[in-house]
């Protein structure tokens, strides 16, 4: 019978634990819990969302309020082309984040950075190329592309000396994506370290429309393993969204997979960036309570606790001090939605907005609470309290319970109080 740990991820001369942490904005995919993954031998995700106001958090910067300064007159305008980042500030922010966490490594993982290409912020290509190649000038192992299909990425960084050291990857949900991906960036004879292939049990913005229950991540990997062998191109193919045990990853390295990234129960981890009352969210959920909506602006359909304070919440846009999804021409669907609720209640103090939220605020208070599909599960997997509550485990408590289970089990952690 096989663990986990009987297969080895290998990239390069780097033999891992074939266990990746998914990338979890914003700062949910803590340093904390990506430093973990490495010390163990895996590879570890910090996120880039928002990186501005996750070094104003962690670092004391002032970013944000300056961006608000800057463009306060703008405030009450539906225009908000206007309202841009200063490429030198996303880039110290962007060295900051990444700096202070390879400062900490330890052990033989990996460290790599999450960049999610549909935070636009109003010039998507510049500003995506500041946060990849500063990323690299401050020494980030590598480099995951996300929520995209991000076919001229890797042009933005061909120029940087580090552009064939570092590891870069995308995470596609087809074969077709991988495809337009591979066919695009041929002139550059660079292939792509490593590939996600995201199933549609995966938490957050989802690759696939509003029929993703048709579609299922073995079928997506063993189809993609079997193009790259007949394509002779050695990449390793990386099995993510809906794999809860060590079991089901085992499941998937049979495949032909080299590795899983898993994310869900990580973010009931004392190193997970969530705060502690919104972990006890996480473990009380049931499967009903979880569900795939479009209230994203970005326009993928995401996986999210139905409980989410940020649903239907009516709050006023801040893209002078955030407008990460502002497009290239400055619209977000949020503020179109926000807008049309304020001209359909004239005088009304509080709105409610149904189909749109701002993710930006939101995911920036630990409002929308994304989860991957098997959330309902957490509960099995610690102690209740005596006070209703549940016990938090550590990140290395989770990776070693995928790296040694077997038959589907799920190792509960030592209790650290009586339990009830």
């Amino acid at each position: 019978m096989q663990r986990l740990d009987d297969f080895r991820l290998k990239m390069g001369r780097h033999e891992l634990v074939p266990i990746v942490i998914g990338g979890m904005g914003v700062d949910i995919s803590s340093a904390d819990l990506a430093l973990e993954a490495a010390r163990l031998g895996g590879v570890g995700h910090i996120s880039d969302a928002m990186v501005p106001t996750v070094t104003d958090r962690r670092y004391q910067t002032k970013f944000v309020k300056a961006k608000q300064a800057l463009y306060k007159y703008n405030m009450d305008s539906e225009d908000k082309s206007p309202v841009k980042f200063s490429l030198e500030q996303l880039t110290e922010a962007t060295r900051l984040h990444v700096e202070g966490t390879m400062a900490r490594k330890q052990g033989k993982g990996l460290i790599f950075i999450n960049c999610m290409e549909k935070l636009t912020m109003n010039a998507p290509k510049e500003t995506l190329a500041v946060r990849m190649n500063a990323a690299l000038d401050a020494g980030i192992d590598g480099i995951t592309l996300a929520a995209g299909l991000h076919l001229g990425s890797f042009a933005l960084i061909e120029q940087h000396p580090r552009f064939r050291e570092a590891k870069l990857g995308i995470i596609v949900s087809s074969l077709r994506a991988l495809q337009l991906f591979l066919k695009k960036n041929s002139r550059l004879n660079r292939l792509p370290d490593y590939v996600v292939v995201e199933g549609p049990l995966a938490g957050g913005h989802l690759g696939f429309g509003m029929d993703w229950a048709e579609y299922d991540l073995a079928t997506i990997v063993k189809e993609i393993v079997q193009y790259l062998q007949d394509e002779k191109l050695e990449i390793p193919v990386i099995a993510a969204g809906g794999i809860f045990t060590g079991s089901d990853a085992v499941r998937m390295l049979q495949l032909g997979a080299a590795g899983v990234q898993v994310a869900t129960r990580f973010t009931v981890t004392k190193e997970c960036g969530l705060p502690d009352d919104v972990k006890q969210e996480y473990f009380k959920a049931g499967e009903d309570d979880i569900e795939v909506n479009q209230i994203s602006p970005t326009g993928y359909p995401m996986r999210m606790i139905k409980a989410s304070p940020g649903i239907g919440d009516g709050i006023r846009p801040n893209c002078e001090a955030y407008g990460y999804l502002l497009d290239a021409n400055g619209k977000c669907a949020y503020v179109t939605a926000y807008n049309r609720e304020v001209a359909a209640h004239p005088g009304e103090r509080r709105i409610h907005v149904m189909d749109k939220t701002c993710l930006c605020t939101h995911m920036r208070n630990f409002e929308i609470w994304t989860c991957g599909q098997t959330a309902w599960r957490l509960k099995d997997t610690t102690h209740r309290l005596p006070d209703g509550s549940y016990q938090l485990l550590t990140a290395e408590h989770v990776f070693r319970d995928y790296q040694f289970s077997v038959d589907d089990q799920v190792a509960l952690p030592e209790p650290t109080l009586t339990v009830a």
